[in-house]
């Protein structure tokens, strides 16, 4: 069985030497590579590629969210490891299309498993980090939802995998797949982070309706 090959863009050698060492002592992981700025990964990424990408946000060339668009069209799952954690910078990150975001604190454990659920069409955002974008108000039409697309957003929103919902609702991978696309069309999202943050939004609102 081949290894998961996981790419780490960070400018802190000790932080590479971390996560190296984290990847090495799994036998499902390898690391492709390690780069310290943006040059050196696009520099890597034209004749190679990974499964997933551990990105830091503060490069000295730049953000490396700026990496996205090539990883994305490459079919690479991307982690935001960073020590920024305020409102602006997870919204963002979340805009961008990253597949998940951790902060710096975060335990071998929480990375591993971040990395697990990405590969499974899971995205890994902590509660807290999903806390802080439910926290906005944002006026959505749901109403335009057939009652399964709501389904599956719900379960989009409890962080079940495509695979799982399937099993859930009785639906096929490319059928849940198919209504997640048409649920993003319809809201006006972009990837399925906004949608679990766009369902915790409804579920705080009736709980707390306005006086």
């Amino acid at each position: 069985m081949s290894k998961i090959r996981v790419l780490i863009v960070d400018d802190h050698p000790l932080l590479r030497m971390g996560i190296r060492g984290l990847i090495e002592g799994r036998t499902d992981l390898e690391v492709a590579t390690d780069c310290a700025d943006l040059a050196s990964a696009r520099a890597w990424l034209q004749t190679e590629r990974a499964d997933v990408a551990i990105v830091d946000r503060s490069l000295p060339d730049g953000d490396g969210l700026e990496l996205l668009p090539i990883l994305k069209a490459q079919d690479t799952k991307t982690i935001i490891l960073t020590v920024e954690d305020g409102d602006a910078e997870i919204r963002s990150a979340v805009e961008a299309g990253v597949d998940g975001y951790l902060l710096k604190s975060s335990d071998s454990d929480q990375i591993h498993m971040a990395i697990s659920m990405v590969l499974k069409d899971t995205s890994a955002f902590p509660a807290h980090i999903l806390q802080k974008l439910s926290n906005r108000q944002v006026d959505t039409p749901l109403a335009r939802l057939s009652t399964r697309e709501i389904e599956i957003a719900e379960s989009v929103a409890e962080g079940l995998s495509n695979k799982v919902i399937g099993a859930r609702l009785r639906l096929s991978d490319n059928t849940v797949r198919n209504h997640l696309a048409n649920i993003m069309q319809k809201l006006g999202l972009s990837n399925r982070v906004q949608v679990a943050t766009l369902m915790l939004q409804q579920v705080r609102r009736k709980q707390n309706p306005p006086r």
